[in-house]
Formats: C-alpha cells, sequence, structure tokens
C-alpha cells in the first residue's frame, strides 16, 4: 500500500503531479468501499485550480507560479501542474444526525474523509504548552479544538438571513487552519452558546 501523509500539511507546496500527492490518494482510495477509479473533478480558473475528490472528502486548491495563468475551465490535460503548487486542503466530514435533529433534503456532495482519526499538526511557537499536533477524529468538537489550539484568532457564522443557516467558523491564522462547524449546535442566534458541542464539518488548511 502505498505510504498515507497523516501529516497531511506535508503536502501544502508541491505540485500535482508529485509522487506525494499521487500516493496519498492512491492510499486514501484503498480506504473507501468502491473500487471504481476516482478521478478529480478539476475546476480552473486564472488565480486558482481546484481538484476536488468527492468520494474522499477532500478537495485540493493549486496556486499558479511563475507568471502561469489556468484558461478558465481548462480540463486536467490542458493544465500545466509544473507551475501549480498546493496552496490549500479542504478536508470534509458528514456528521451523523443527532436523534431528534432535523435532517437535511439534499444529498452531501462530499463524503467524509476516510482517514479517522488523523493528525493535525501545530505551528512551532514560543508556547512549549502547546502539544505539537492534534488528533481529529470524525466526533471532534468545537471545545476539543479549543483547548488544544487555545482561543481562534478570527471567527464568525452562527446567523444567516433570516433563517441563521450559516454555520459556525474559527480561524487559527498561525497555525493554517481554519474550521467549519456543522449540526444544529452551529446554527441559530445561540449557535455560540452551543457550538462547542458541535462536530466539525470542514477543515480548511492553508499556507501561512
Amino acid at each position: 500500500m502505498a505510504a498515507i501523509y497523516l501529516d497531511i500539511k506535508q503536502l501544502l507546496g508541491l505540485h500535482p503531479s508529485s509522487h506525494e500527492i499521487s500516493s496519498h490518494i492512491s492510499s486514501l482510495v484503498t480506504m473507501i468501499p468502491t473500487r471504481t477509479p476516482v478521478h478529480p473533478e478539476v475546476k480552473a480558473y486564472p488565480d486558482a485550480v481546484y481538484y476536488n475528490y468527492y468520494p474522499l472528502g477532500l478537495s485540493l486548491q493549486f496556486k499558479p507560479v511563475n507568471g502561469y495563468k489556468p484558461k478558465t475551465a481548462a480540463t486536467h490535460d490542458e493544465l500545466q501542474p509544473e507551475n501549480l503548487v498546493l496552496d490549500g486542503i479542504d478536508i470534509y466530514n458528514v456528521p451523523k444526525p443527532q436523534p431528534g435533529a432535523s435532517s437535511s433534503k439534499t444529498k452531501p456532495a462530499y463524503a467524509s474523509y476516510p482517514i479517522d482519526p488523523f493528525d493535525l499538526s501545530r505551528a512551532s511557537l514560543l508556547d512549549k504548552t502547546r502539544p505539537s499536533s492534534l488528533s481529529v477524529s470524525s466526533t471532534t468538537t468545537g471545545k476539543d479544538f479549543v483547548a488544544s489550539l487555545g482561543e481562534p484568532d478570527r471567527k464568525g457564522g452562527g446567523a444567516g438571513p433570516s433563517s441563521g443557516s450559516i454555520g459556525i467558523w474559527c480561524e487559527w491564522s498561525k497555525d493554517g487552519v481554519m474550521v467549519e462547524f456543522g449540526g444544529d449546535e452551529s446554527r441559530g442566534p445561540q449557535a455560540w452558546e452551543r457550538g462547542k458541542d458541535a462536530t466539525w464539518k470542514v477543515i480548511s488548511i492553508f499556507r501561512t
């Protein structure tokens, strides 16, 4: 089996055709039930290219470098992988509905990331009391993230236009991590009071 990069941050800065990224994707494919080949849906824009792996709960955002500007809606074969570097990673989690919770009428586009749990490394800061990494499982909640990462540098959400449909999110800028939370606990007027018990929905990892 190909190597699984439990610290997915190691993939940041690499080209889409790199051995490390290819090996990680291949390893994830072996962990899902289907034996159907998994190919990314590619969305190309002049300032960013997205490789969306829906069955793997993973989206990779590549940044053009060396003056390269991809053509909008370019296909995979039309891209120049040597002029793209991984700039951001989105990992998805589909929380199991709680008893009595409202259910979504639409099927989520992304499946859950198959590695459970996985390690999320921390930035090396002067505060030696912080653990070097956080073990994230499908049930990790808001209070778990705050206990390990500390108070977020930025946060928002919790209330949307009239319906309160926007889930709460927290960003730890120095660690290059933003977390969006899901479930009923993450929405509505009292979302920040109840959000400590909300499980994560999307973890965005970015270069700092």
